[in-house]
């Protein structure tokens, strides 16, 4: 069997570290790199397209259903046979994050400052470090949550999508499921990408990382900006 393309849980001690180090390295570029777009967009994008995008209910429809459709994408592309695929796909998605992230990180750089925004992100690193600690020191197979994501994601998507037509807020329950659907995302992925992964998909295993962990600052951030 071809070593590159090996399953993860057949291959050597020295192949998984060398596969978890390039994933983890992956998904730090990518965080740093979603840093670096949404600095930019704060900086380039006129502050009434913003605004129009916070204040406009189908605009949003409009932004939910292309980030669907280009996570779609990104994802099939993270997992193509060529390694400039899978890093295209990767950036696209990086994009995409920092396109759906600005109406976000603008209300609260407006409403609380940057201090926020910081202590979403440290709390999300600690809890992303935790699930994935618990994933590999206890050997747990987390493949049956798999249904779960999956309902709880169409019902996650159905309340979003009414909440944007009907105007209402989802409220502070809401985001506290959502962080509980996310942080069941990071140990489903992690055990996946741990099990059934080969050594060369590490493009696309931190693809599916960063995927987990922008959904966990997403919520973890409305929680704290909920506060205010």
């Amino acid at each position: 069997m071809n070593s590159e393309n090996l399953m993860l849980s057949q291959a050597s001690d020295l192949e998984k570290a060398t596969f978890y180090k390039k994933t983890y390295l992956h998904v730090a570029y990518a965080l740093l790199a979603f840093i670096v777009v949404e600095t930019l967009l704060l900086q380039l994008v006129p502050a009434e397209m913003i605004i129009y995008m916070i204040s406009g209910r189908f605009v949003w429809l409009f932004i939910i259903g292309l980030f669907w459709l280009g996570t779609t994408m990104s994802n099939k592309m993270a997992f193509a046979p060529t390694q400039n695929q899978q890093y295209l796909g990767l950036g696209l998605y990086v994009l995409l994050e920092a396109i759906i992230f600005l109406p976000m990180i603008t209300i609260a750089m407006l409403y609380a400052g940057g201090g926020m925004i910081m202590q979403a992100a440290v709390i999300t690193l600690f809890m992303f470090s935790g699930l994935t600690a618990v994933v590999f020191f206890t050997k747990t197979d987390f493949s049956f949550l798999r249904t779960a994501l999956i309902v709880g994601g169409f019902i996650s998507l159905g309340t979003i999508v009414v909440g944007a037509i009907f105007g209402f807020d989802l409220g502070l329950w809401f985001s506290v499921g959502m962080v509980v659907l996310a942080s069941a995302s990071i140990l489903y992925q992690t055990s996946q990408i741990k099990d059934q992964y080969n050594t060369d998909q590490y493009v696309g295993a931190a693809l599916q990382l960063f995927a987990s962990i922008m959904l966990l600052f997403w919520y973890v951030l409305r929680i704290l900006m909920s506060k205010k």
